[in-house]
């Protein structure tokens, strides 16, 4: 299964792979060059249809946690001063996705979308410290049960040229569906209440709606 922001670049590159294979087959008679030119291209046909597979998740929604929102590994988690939205101090969780990664965004949690604003900005290595309030990116915010609200950011990066985020004012998402798409990669920060306990570790691989970034912390816990 693809990702419907992929349709187009999908189609185009099918359309210019076929013309390629086609061309070098009637019209180039040196066998190497030919058979170079047909591999490549469909070597390039694979990589895009890898870019936008939009694998289906199974996801389990629990009120008392929060959900990766993309797959990828863990870079950052520390303590940051969020002055966007909160302006105050927050956990940050950073995830990095690779060109090989699934690049759909998905909500880590159910609630009310409470803010949406995109930003437009540089395109800083997606692991720069300074592309999170720099680069270009999205951020959104999740009204949530019990964790109130919550703030993710999708952040374009070297590769990321163009963010797409469904999220709008008043909505309604449930934990696990489809919140947008980075094109090519990139990272996505979710700022969360300090008294929430993270479950992951620096450098761990997460699955989007699958691997639990953060839980509540139970009153026996405390």
């Amino acid at each position: 299964m693809f990702h419907k922001e992929g349709q187009r670049i999908i189609l185009t590159t099918f359309f210019i792979v076929c013309a390629v294979i086609l061309i070098a087959q009637f019209y180039i008679d040196i066998p190497w060059l030919k058979l170079g030119l047909q591999i490549l291209s469909l070597v390039v046909l694979i990589l895009i249809l890898q870019f936008f597979r939009n694998p289906t998740r199974v996801v389990v929604r629990d009120f008392d946690e929060i959900l990766a929102p993309v797959d990828g590994k863990v870079v950052v988690i520390e303590e940051v001063e969020e002055k966007e939205f909160f302006q105050d101090k927050r956990i940050q969780v950073s995830i990095f996705m690779s060109p090989i990664n699934v690049h759909v965004t998905r909500y880590p949690a159910s609630g009310v979308i409470s803010y949406s604003k995109y930003h437009p900005g540089k395109y800083l290595v997606a692991w720069h410290p300074k592309s999170s309030e720099e680069n270009e990116r999205t951020t959104v915010v999740v009204r949530t049960p019990k964790f109130g609200d919550i703030l993710y950011r999708q952040i374009a990066g070297a590769m990321a040229r163009r963010i797409i985020n469904y999220a709008e004012i008043g909505d309604h998402v449930q934990q696990g569906e489809d919140a947008g798409f980075i094109k090519f990669g990139s990272r996505v920060d979710l700022l969360l209440p300090l008294d929430c306990a993270i479950t992951v570790k620096l450098n761990q691989k997460v699955v989007g709606a699958k691997t639990c970034i953060a839980a509540l912390v139970s009153k026996d816990e405390e």
